[in-house]
């Protein structure tokens, strides 16, 4: 029996009871939810629901759960119902209802875990958008191992996800790219402002490699060969370097696309209609005081230059416009500025800022290796990049430890811990759970082990408090699923991991789960099979959802 399959057996007793006792049904909610106590002394799972309703109906709580406790113990699968304290109803479940969930959970495979918590949403999760102008690096990866995590985690809770990367290929930024190739293949010092590092002089040659006589037209039309050319290239090798790392987007969108297709006008056209547009020496302005902000932004300069924040509302009214209910934001730890402005231009476009658009702040990750930061590139110079970080760690382990943390907490990754095949690891430590689940079914179909049909599996023998509590963290994934999707943390499914990594070695330490020696497999041998089965199959969905792989052998 899953939390939510519980949650509708209590929601349907109070409903009886409020029908049998002549209370106001009105008052009822659509849905409810049940809880694991933290002493496991009060019961499988527990309401509050009785207080909730008690002062509406003019019932005192505890007399409200006493209906409902009485209604509850006659229901399938629940074997007793306490009410403690102000009005709390302490439930326990039967062992065969709470087995009965092994099976379930293989039979619907990649499927357990998903919803449609957030069925209907359309969510625009852009990610990344790092300037084409030179590698992936390490800050830049933790949004890559963050956001992807969460577009998975957003879609397993039945929401419509579109992943995107802004490409900022307008401005000054692309311009000193340039520069700076062209200074690099011709033996000239960086530009002020402009980009060092060997990718430089490597992208450069290639450039030039594919354009002879690039080096003797002058500078000024060299220099758009190489922004045109130079840009591409980096933009594929980031596009290599993430896709590398798992990760892919569904739309990598042009900057320049908003300026050349007449979106930055039509943007400035539909604010206008909105009233908050208004001009003052020269200048266009939006005038985002009218929502908190510090100060009006300028979107128009006096001399006809178009400003950022122009590209930036012509960015979110695109989005908005292809339909986008959500547009998500993750942004490092240099842009809470943007957080401020991005919902009052949002709030300026006649949307809600507190629906339409959502901004995550992420903070910066230190990588340390041998006790000491590790700051330099060999290739990069002054940064640390995503390739360089696979190498020395490998995907899995960068994912996992990139997502296991809150996005907006520091963090430090390790390079010696990450790659310690020790319980030390967390990666490890829930990796070698998918490894040893595979094995134990592998072992047991050497022995000739199966776990029988569906029909034959008898839960009721899952009466071990280890298969238990097993049992009781499997029936949390999908809960945990949608929470991770409704607060955008990804890390609840890394931590959840862990836990269930724990429990289940508990499990795997007391309830001997394949016959040994000249023993003869039995119906208890084979219900915890079933069981084993499930753990591999969460196990591997969990990890599934932070772009991790679930090894059969370690």
């Amino acid at each position: 029996m899953t939390p939510a399959k519980l949650a509708d057996v209590v929601l349907a007793a109070v409903k009886s009871v409020f029908s049998a006792r002549g209370l106001d049904a009105a008052v009822l909610p659509e849905t409810t939810t049940v809880e694991r106590p933290r002493n496991p002394e009060h019961g499988d799972y527990a309401s509050n629901l009785a207080m909730q309703l008690a002062k509406r109906v003019g019932v005192p709580p505890r007399e409200l759960a006493g209906w409902i406790a009485e209604e509850l113990t006659s229901a399938d699968g629940v074997t007793g119902v306490e009410v403690a304290g102000p009005g709390f109803l302490n439930i326990r479940v039967s062992s065969a209802a709470a087995g009965a969930l092994a099976v379930a959970i293989v039979e619907q495979g990649r499927r357990y875990g998903r919803s449609d918590a957030l069925g209907g949403e359309k969510i625009n999760l852009e990610f990344v958008s790092a300037n084409p102008t030179g590698p992936i690096h390490l800050g830049h990866t933790r949004w890559a191992a963050l956001g992807d995590s969460l577009h998975r985690i957003l879609e397993a809770a039945g929401a419509e996800v579109a992943s995107e990367h802004y490409i900022n290929d307008a401005g000054t930024q692309l311009r000193k790219f340039a520069e700076s190739l062209c200074a690099a293949t011709h033996g000239e010092p960086v530009p002020d402002g402009g980009y060092g590092g060997a990718y430089v002089a490597e992208i450069g040659q290639q450039v030039l490699d594919a354009n002879p006589g690039l080096k003797d037209q002058p500078k000024d039309q060299a220099i758009e060969v190489f922004a045109d050319q130079g840009y591409r290239r980096m933009l594929g090798e980031m596009q290599a370097s993430l896709s590398r790392f798992g990760v892919t987007f569904d739309v990598w969108f042009s900057e320049r696309s908003l300026h050349e297709g007449g979106a930055v006008e039509h943007a400035l056209a539909e604010l206008r209609k909105q009233g908050h547009v208004f001009e003052h020496e020269g200048a266009v302005w939006l005038r985002t005081t009218d929502f908190g902000d510090d100060k009006d932004r300028v979107l128009i300069r006096s001399n006809g230059e178009k400003t950022y924040f122009a590209a930036d509302a012509a960015y979110y009214i695109n989005k908005r416009e292809r339909g986008f209910d959500r547009c998500v934001y993750m942004l490092g730890a240099d842009h809470h500025g943007y957080v401020g402005r991005l919902k009052t231009l949002a709030a300026c476009a006649g949307d809600d800022p507190e629906r339409n658009i959502e901004v995550l702040i992420g903070q910066m990750v230190k990588l340390v290796r041998d006790g000491a930061e590790v700051k330099l590139s060999k290739r990069a110079g002054n940064i640390v990049t995503l390739d360089e970080l696979v190498d020395a760690v490998g995907v899995d382990a960068a994912r996992y430890t990139l997502a296991r943390y809150s996005a907006d907490s520091p963090m430090t990754l390790d390079v010696g811990l990450v790659t310690r095949q020790s319980n030390e690891n967390p990666v490890f430590y829930v990796q070698y759970v998918a490894a040893r689940t595979a094995a134990v079914s592998r072992n047991a179909a050497d022995l000739g082990v199966t776990r029988g049909a569906a029909e034959d599996f008898t839960p009721e023998l899952l009466e071990h408090p280890k298969e238990g509590d097993l049992l009781l963290a499997l029936a949390e994934f999908p809960q945990v699923v949608a929470t991770a999707a409704q607060l955008r943390a990804p890390h609840r499914i890394a931590r959840y991991a862990e836990e269930l990594a724990g429990t289940y070695h508990r499990f795997y330490d007391n309830c001997r789960i394949l016959p040994r020696g000249d023993e003869q497999a039995g119906d208890l041998h084979r219900a915890r099979l079933w069981l084993n089965d499930a753990t591999r199959v969460v196990i591997a969905n969990g990890l599934d959802l932070l772009g991790v792989s679930a090894p059969e052998r370690m």
